[in-house]
Order: structure tokens, then sequence, then C-alpha cells
């Protein structure tokens, strides 16, 4: 694997002089896909370099350690360095989704339960807000549909980078394992005996995609626009600024009602519908491939039960890696980071099995 990477030096240097490309520059669509290659690219070949030195240095010390034992905590040290940067260029040249990088919109939605469901749904939406402040990445709520205690039937939400992330360190690429159903058991505030409950909320995740990436023909679209229902300042309950949109083809529907004007929640649903179009192709390219290659962190099937939060015993576990947390006020707090690295490292794990598979073909 490391020898390919060797082979992206000269990959590297014509991305960069594309990025002074004139023809490049003028071109918006090209212009971001070449600036994202030379991101990717720059950061794979600064850790070669690390590695590179690194191993001279391992080298040179080893060499010094056999003559003068003094030396060998030097090369003990220096080994442990290499170590650390040969996992970090491991990860960086795995196959992995292109869309890792971008960001993400995020949709919750209550599920069996009533009520209790959609407080717990409003519980999730706030454990990731907090989470994305952890991050420092930026969440907008694009739409949402309240209840009079607080929780939502439904709310989606855009989560936006606030600089440049490593590779796979973007909104998507981060959260993208927290699609599928979440579990919740505990004792709803509108159960008067006392009784533990169990009820769901279902979560997607999707990456969120410029609009010069995927094509939408305008005659696929069937727009109605209606009044906005729910909670609304002046002119939100007042006009025809709701917009629903019908996606043809493929019998997505998309509605958005939170901005004050028909044009923004138009663009906002047009923002959402993009990244479900994403989604549906992404998920049926992995049902293809499924019988060939079955993953151990699945995120296509959005039906699955991933995890259980249990209040009584304080409780988090996610069943598709066996992680298991008695620290459920913390997670809620937005304190994930332990389980979504543990997801990610499972999907690393199973992503280089794949790279040895093709390796002994």
């Amino acid at each position: 694997m490391f020898e390919a990477a060797e082979s992206m030096r000269a990959e590297y240097a014509d991305v960069e002089q594309q990025m002074s490309d004139p023809a490049v520059l003028g071109d918006v669509k090209r212009s971001r896909s070449v600036g994202r290659r030379y991101a990717e690219l720059g950061q794979i070949i600064k850790t070669l370099d690390d590695y590179d030195q690194l191993a001279a240095d391992e080298q040179a010390a080893r060499e010094l350690a056999a003559e003068d034992p003094s030396f060998a905590g030097e090369q003990q040290t220096i080994a442990e360095q290499l170590e650390a940067v040969t996992e970090k260029l491991t990860a960086l040249l795995a196959p992995r989704d292109p869309n890792d990088d971008c960001d993400a919109i995020m949709e919750i939605k209550s599920g069996e339960g009533g009520e209790e469901s959609a407080l717990f749904a409003a519980d999730l939406l706030n454990m990731y807000v907090r989470y994305c402040e952890q991050r420092g990445f930026k969440v907008q709520i694009l739409d949402s549909e309240s209840t009079d205690l607080g929780g939502f039937k439904s709310v989606t939400a855009a989560i936006k980078a606030s600089k440049n992330p490593e590779p796979g360190q973007a909104p998507y690429g981060v959260l993208k394992f927290e699609g599928g159903v979440h579990r919740v058991q505990r004792v709803p505030v509108t159960e008067s005996q006392g009784r533990v409950h169990t009820s769901a909320a279902g979560v997607l995740v999707m990456p969120d995609v410029d609009d010069d990436e995927i094509e939408i023909n305008e005659d696929d679209l069937r727009i109605d626009v209606y009044r906005s229902s729910g909670k609304g300042g002046q002119g939100v309950n007042t006009t025809d600024s709701a917009v629903r949109i019908t996606h043809l083809p493929s019998g997505i529907v998309v509605t958005c009602q939170d901005e004050r004007s028909q044009l923004q929640n138009k663009e906002q649903a047009l923002r959402i519908l993009r990244a479900r179009l994403v989604a549906k192709a992404e998920e049926e390219q992995a049902q293809q491939q499924a019988a060939a290659r079955k993953s151990q962190v699945r995120t296509v099937d959005r039906s699955e039960r991933i995890r259980t939060y249990n209040f009584p015993e304080n409780r988090i576990a996610d069943h598709r890696i066996g992680f298991k947390a008695h620290n459920l006020d913390q997670v809620l707090a937005g304190d994930l980071e332990p389980l979504i690295s543990a997801l990610q490292a499972a999907d690393l794990e199973e992503r280089l099995s794949h790279v040895g598979e093709k390796a002994d073909q």
C-alpha cells in the first residue's frame, strides 16, 4: 500500500499545477474538485514524508544502539513515533467514501412511542448539537415539526465544518454511522405508574452536496406551496411560504417551512432533496454489492436498530460493534467521541480487510 503512495507524488505535483491554471480556476465545479483532491493528497504526502524521515531515523538509531546501548532509549522513542505515523498513513491510504469530506444533512424522525418518541428525537438532536459544538461544527436547523411538549415529529439540520478538516473528518465522514433506528428505554414523562417504556427514533445522515454536483431536472419536480403550521412569528404563518417538493422519478417528498420566505424554503428543500438523492443512489449501489461484501458497520439499512439508550442502567449499547458503556448521561451531553471513534476504527479495519482480499486475488 505504501508503495502506491509514492506514485501519488507525481499526481500531487500535477494537481498543484492545476490549482493555478486559469482554465481550472474559471470552472467552479472543476476548481472545487481539484481543491479537494489537492487537500487530500497534501495530507498523504506530508504524512508519507514524515514516515520516510522517521524510518531513516529509526534505522540510524538502531545501528547506533547496536554500538552504544545509551542510544537504545532514543531508538525506542523514534520507533513509537514511526508506529503512530504508520497507523495514520494506513488510514489515509485505505479505500474510503469520497463523500467523507462533505458536510452533512441529518434528519431525525420520531417513530413508535408517540410523544415519548418525539421527546427522544429532541434529546438526540440536542446530543448531536453538543457533540458538533465540541468538534467545531456549525449546526443549522433547516426544517422541523415540533410537538406540544417540546419534542420533534421530525427535524432536519445541516452540519458544516467551520474550517478545512483532515480527510475523513468532515461532518459526513464523522456522523454517517449514526444513521439507523435508535431505541430508548426509560420512564416517559407521560407515564404515571413509573413503568419503563421502549420507543424509538430514526436518524438519517446524508452528504450535503453542492447544487452543481448532482443534476436535477426541473421537469421532474412538482412544487406545492402552502401556509406554514406550528410555531412561527409574523409572516411565517400568515403567507403561503411553506414549500413541498416531490421528485417524481424517485417519489421523494421534501417539505420545508421554517424560513420566512417561499424562496428560502424552496432553496432549503432542494438542498435536502439533493442529499436524499445522493443517499438513495449510495444505498442502491451498496445493496448491489451486498452479496459480495458485507460490512460490519452498516449504514445502508435505515430501518436497522443500531443502538439502545437504557436510562435505568445509564447504559448505551451499539449493536453493530458490541460497544457498551455506562455513561449514558455523558453521551447525551455530547460525549460521543469514544463511540464514534470505535465505529470509525471498526469501519477502517473492515475496509483494510478487503484491501487484503484484493491483494490475494
